[in-house]
This record gives C-alpha cells, sequence and structure tokens, in this order.
C-alpha cells in the first residue's frame, strides 16, 4: 500500500533572513512497511530558533540541513500501522524527523509517550514538557546554578524557552525575576502569567539603562537567549560571583556583518562572572529528575503554557520565519493533522 506524505525541504542556503524561495514542498511516497519499521501520522511538528544555525553549512554541535532533503526537528504523532509490537497502532510518539505530516521508519527512531494531561494537546511534549522545558530547567539550574533569592534576568522571554524559566526559577526560590521582550502586549504577560516581577521592551531604549533600572540591586544570573545588547547589559549589572547560561543568540542568527561583541568583557574578570554555553542534547541525564518535577507541578497547576499554533504542514516555513521575527507566545508549533 502506497502513501503520501507532504514535506519541507531546504534548497538554498538563506544569507540573512531566509525567505520562502528558500524552500520546497514535496511530495513523498512511501511503500508497504519493512520488518521492523512503523508509520507515524504526525500531529504536530516544532519550529525552533535552532534551526536558522543548521540552515548554514558550518560546523556547529548538530549537522546542518542537508539541501533537497527534508528538514528534521521534533514532532509528536501517532502510529499508524506498525510491524512493532512494543509499538502498537494509536499509539503516540515522538521523534525527531521533522517537516512532514507522515513519517515512517525504524521503530528505533520513535519514543513512546503517555498520553497528555488533561486539556492539553500532545503538542505539549515539544514545550514545556518537552526539550523546550528541558533546556529551561538544565540552563537555570545546572548551568547558571540558580539559587534560592537570586535575582534572575531572562532575554527572549516571551518565547517558549523563556516562560518556562521564569517559572521554574519562581519554583526553586528566586528573589527577583526580570525578562525582556519585543512588544507592549508580550511585556505585559511576562508580569500577569508567567510570574516576572519586571519586564521591560527592548525596542524601547538601550537595555543597559532598562535593565539597570529594573534591577536596581543588581542580577545573579543571566539565561541569556538573545546576546549581543542583552549579554552586554547583564556583564554591566551583574553582582560579583554572578553566572550566565547562555542558551541561544538570536540578535545574530539572520545578521550579515560581523555583530560586535559586548564592550564590557573585563566585568567577567572584576566580578568573578561565569559565562557557560550548553546544548541540551549534552544533559539528557537529567530528563529523568526533570519529569518527574515539572509533571508535578504541571499537575499542581503551579506551571502555565501558551502555544502559536499554525494550522497545516504547507504552512510550517510562514511558521518558521513568523518566529525569526518574534511573532509567537510560548511555544511555536505546527499542526498537521
Amino acid at each position: 500500500m502506497t502513501v503520501t506524505s507532504t514535506q519541507i525541504q531546504l534548497v538554498n542556503r538563506p544569507t540573512g533572513w531566509p525567505e520562502p524561495k528558500d524552500f520546497s514542498t514535496v511530495t513523498v511516497e512511501y511503500g508497504d512497511l519493512a520488518a521492523g519499521q512503523v508509520r507515524v501520522a504526525n500531529e504536530f511538528i516544532s519550529v525552533d530558533p535552532y534551526m536558522r544555525g543548521r540552515m548554514i553549512d558550518t560546523r556547529s554541535y548538530i549537522p546542518p540541513f542537508q539541501l533537497d532533503e527534508t528538514m528534521t526537528g521534533g514532532a509528536v504523532g501517532r502510529v499508524v500501522a506498525t510491524t512493532v509490537d512494543d509499538l502498537p497502532v494509536g499509539t503516540l510518539v515522538s521523534h525527531m524527523l521533522g517537516w512532514r505530516d507522515v513519517t515512517q521508519a525504524d521503530a528505533g527512531e520513535f519514543r513512546a509517550l503517555p498520553e497528555p494531561p488533561t486539556g492539553a494537546a500532545s503538542s505539549i511534549y515539544l514545550g514545556v514538557l518537552g526539550m523546550t522545558g528541558l533546556t529551561a530547567y538544565v540552563g537555570l539550574l545546572t548551568i547558571a546554578s540558580m539559587q534560592p533569592g537570586d535575582t534572575v534576568f531572562i532575554s527572549g522571554a516571551a518565547g517558549a524557552v523563556g516562560t518556562a524559566a521564569a517559572q521554574i526559577a519562581r519554583l526553586k526560590g528566586a528573589h527577583r525575576v526580570i525578562g525582556s521582550a519585543g512588544s507592549a502586549e508580550k511585556v505585559a504577560l511576562l508580569t500577569d502569567r508567567y510570574g516576572y516581577d519586571a519586564a521591560f521592551n527592548y525596542k524601547d531604549g538601550p537595555v543597559r539603562r532598562q535593565l539597570r533600572d529594573a534591577a536596581p540591586d543588581g542580577i545573579d544570573v543571566y539565561f541569556d537567549n538573545v546576546g549581543g545588547n542583552h549579554l552586554e547589559a547583564a556583564l554591566d549589572s551583574f553582582n560579583d560571583g554572578g553566572r550566565a547560561a547562555l542558551c541561544g543568540a538570536i540578535a545574530q542568527y539572520n545578521a550579515t556583518s560581523r555583530t560586535p561583541g559586548p564592550s564590557n568583557m573585563a566585568n567577567i574578570i572584576t566580578r568573578g562572572l561565569t559565562l557557560r554555553g550548553f546544548t541540551i542534547g549534552n544533559h539528557f541525564d537529567q530528563a529523568g529528575k526533570f519529569n518527574r518535577e515539572m509533571s508535578g507541578w504541571f499537575a499542581d497547576g503551579k506551571i502555565v503554557h501558551d502555544e502559536t499554533v499554525v494550522t497545516g504542514i504547507d504552512n510550517a516555513v510562514d511558521a518558521f520565519l513568523g518566529l525569526m521575527r518574534g511573532e509567537n507566545t510560548g511555544k511555536m508549533v505546527v499542526r498537521t493533522s
């Protein structure tokens, strides 16, 4: 039996901002399952900032996307055909095969998931109960070693990782949590919904000044999703012994010229600061602890989460470009079914 799958491929490596012409939508046919294979109808795929870096053919922590091949990334779906007893039809699974509405592969590519909590869609396993939440958890608690009583600053605060990190910081006893975002609407959400004590719109004025005003007693921890002027502002406001978890640098992802570094790097020396970059793939050993804590918080109503959902695999590129422009609140996903 032949089954068709709509898939998105990268056909050109962007310079600067990606454009729709850099992608192509193709139809792929799958034949009968081979022994050990399963077929999955995806429900949601994830679009994430790190994918911009994979569009460049350069050394990184993860291989670049190959031209004229289907783009990979996180997805959740249900088994619709199987040759494997451990993954019967109807099983909810996650995988990294990404930008397609149907996929077919060896069973080892898929991980069975429990049914989502009441009231949540399966996309929650791409967000706060998935790698997004794990990234926030590891970055805050392991990389930046946040302690009760710390003042925490988070850039990209209204995104999927930022909204999770703020709530984890609050639950772990942070004294004060401060965030930056790119619109008045998002700034209001940070304080009204996600537990931030203070927030500012980085477009309203110099980030260094706005952070200094929001944290007059300085900061102890910085969770960096942006880089650039936000990292410079954090270096300006750090207390002695401050720690930064460097998670992303979205300020330079689409840059066409060299991005200037912070002008105040000497503060790292004089204040005894620690700046540590990380990628979540090196910290899956913490997944079990994270799952227990986050699932408990979520069940107890201590965690809120939001998604920006774009419907249709044909609109996956639009969703990704919208993410790059900051049009999402919380996790950006594409509903494929």
